[in-house]
């Protein structure tokens, strides 16, 4: 069986579009095939870095940004593995950038892409719609895959549109040998009486991980735990009566019968007892085993400290362990009083889900990416676990909510799951953009309402910037009147096609060439990001 689907082994480079530019044709998001694709990947440089921490924001020379810090004295500004990372920009540039730092360093890759649902922003030509969803999909995983350590796992949050697709997908990318398991999370805690056919509640979380003996990590879940007591206040800790006493293979030597006290006799298991008889005799002589009162069973007390944990569920129905919307929405509405409804995030995830996920595949210190940042849900919560986070997002709203989201967890916000792992605030991000070139452009061509913008940015685009190898400049030139009759949207499709999709961003190989105009401090984070000799 092959898994093909149209455009299956292209690169679509774009990232998500506004809803008011629907079209009939793919728009924003290119499409390039594979002999379009060369300079694209390569790493790229990072601009306009500043450190937030606790009192205040500095750039990456050390010196206070804006009016309202209260700096007294610089943290150091070298970039290091422990610094948490914000990263403005095209996540599939990003990711690609990143491998050449963390490549195999990441523990856990959290993701809650577009769920393709027609209502989400992801919003394209209705036949290549799916296809279109999955190229995207495809490019980005292959990438990250390479971020993951060789104890990693990823998780990936659908609804049942693409799930299943996504599965198959991730089958053909990395293996159906690293596939750990689909989580079935109750994302509502009440379902909806306005649905047409079914009210839709829960998502599916999709589990894969780099090596094929991966195992989440068990854990003491209260919940699970009542049944121990200690009554005769054991020494040993809170106890239950229901250990297994036979053996689980057949073992000859150990079916030996028991003598009780009164003289009865217990026959042995089927496969003999799990112990030898002296060890029996130490053992109920501490009280770990006893007869039952009939004398007829041998009862084997369990002790809670014995206990590792148990392996985790994938039907995740326990709202007050891994959350929902509802109250993510809450979480929201605490962080920015008096903002409308509307402004906020209309399905966040909460922090309980990261929480339990980060508890299952990571410990304190480790890597996390997320290359889908939206609400910064995962970062909050990373910084509140204290594991190191990437975060990846090139929509404006990284500035206007998930930067001032993190600051306040920083200040020590008592939201999410900040009391139950008693946040007290503290830790420090840096932020950063990817250094556009033609993505400028991209930028104008989205924002443009009337056609005279359009005029002037062809001029500027056609003197100064990347043109596809495929266009001569003097025949677009000789071509304005044409261009001139063509409607608004139709003439955003056509300068876009005009642009190198190779040269978006400014690549580090060119971070020294004068005419991208990279400042020497830019330049200087760029290298200690990268590990390089600063010049």
């Amino acid at each position: 069986m092959v898994l093909s689907f149209p455009y299956k082994d292209c690169l679509l480079e774009g990232g998500q579009t506004k809803d008011d530019q629907k079209r009939e044709e793919i728009f924003y998001n290119a499409t390039l095939a594979p002999d379009e694709v060369d300079r694209l990947l390569y790493p790229k440089v990072l601009i306009n870095a500043q450190r937030y921490f606790y009192n205040g924001t500095v750039d990456i020379t050390g010196n206070p940004v804006g009016g309202e810090n209260t700096v007294s004295a610089a943290p150091t500004t070298e970039f290091t593995d422990n610094d948490n990372l914000i990263i403005k920009g095209n996540n599939l540039i990003a990711i690609a950038s990143l491998l050449k730092r963390y490549e195999g360093m990441v523990k856990c890759i959290y993701i809650d892409p577009p769920y393709n649902t027609g209502t989400d922003g992801f919003n394209y030509n209705d036949r290549f719609n799916h296809s279109t969803w999955l190229v995207f999909m495809k490019n980005r995983i292959e990438l990250a895959w390479r971020l993951l350590s060789s104890d990693g796992s990823i998780w990936i949050t659908l609804d049942d549109k693409e799930a299943p697709y996504m599965r198959v997908l991730l089958d053909s990318i990395v293996g159906r040998n690293h596939y750990i398991t689909a989580i079935t999370w109750q994302h509502s805690d009440s379902s909806n009486n306005n649905a047409e056919v079914f009210s839709e509640d829960y998502n599916t979380i999709l589990v894969y991980a780099k090596s094929e003996k991966w195992k989440p990590k068990f854990l003491n879940d209260p919940e699970k735990r009542k049944h121990y007591k200690n009554p005769d206040n054991d020494p040993r800790g809170p106890w239950f009566d229901g250990g297994d006493v036979s053996n689980p293979g057949l073992r000859p030597n150990l079916q030996f019968d028991i003598i009780t006290p009164s003289g009865k006799t217990i026959a042995h298991p089927a496969n003999g007892w799990r112990w030898s008889r002296e060890t029996m005799d130490k053992m109920f002589a501490t009280g770990e085993l006893r007869f039952s009162e009939d004398e007829t069973r041998v009862i084997k007390r369990r002790y809670l400290a014995d206990m590792a944990g148990l392996p985790p569920s994938n039907l995740w129905i326990n709202l007050k362990r891994t959350g929902h919307t509802r109250a993510a929405k809450y979480e929201q509405k605490a962080l920015f009083p008096g903002v409308a409804p509307a402004l906020l995030f209309s399905t966040p995830k909460p922090e309980l889900l990261l929480d339990y996920i980060y508890d299952l595949a990571t410990d304190e210190g480790d890597l996390v990416l997320d290359f889908f940042m939206g609400s910064a849900t995962s970062q909050a919560v990373a910084l509140k676990k204290h594991r190191i986070f990437i975060g990846v997002e090139q929509m404006d709203y990284v500035d206007t909510y998930s930067i001032p989201r993190l600051k306040k967890v920083i200040e020590g916000e008592q939201g999410g799951i900040s009391k139950s792992v008693d946040w007290q605030g503290g830790g420090s991000f840096i932020y950063c953009e990817l250094a556009k070139c033609n993505q400028r452009f991209v930028d104008e061509v989205l924002e443009a309402k009337i056609d005279t913008d359009l005029y002037d940015l062809l001029e500027r685009i056609l003197s100064t910037g990347f043109i596809s190898s495929k266009v001569n400049p003097t025949e677009i030139a000789g071509a304005s009147s044409e261009f001139e009759t063509l409607p608004i949207e139709e003439k955003k499709r056509f300068i876009l096609e005009l642009l190198d999709k190779n040269m978006l961003y400014v690549n580090l190989c060119d971070m020294d060439d004068e005419e991208y105009a990279i400042s020497d401090t830019d330049k200087a984070f760029t290298r200690s990001f990268y590990g390089l000799e600063d010049k």
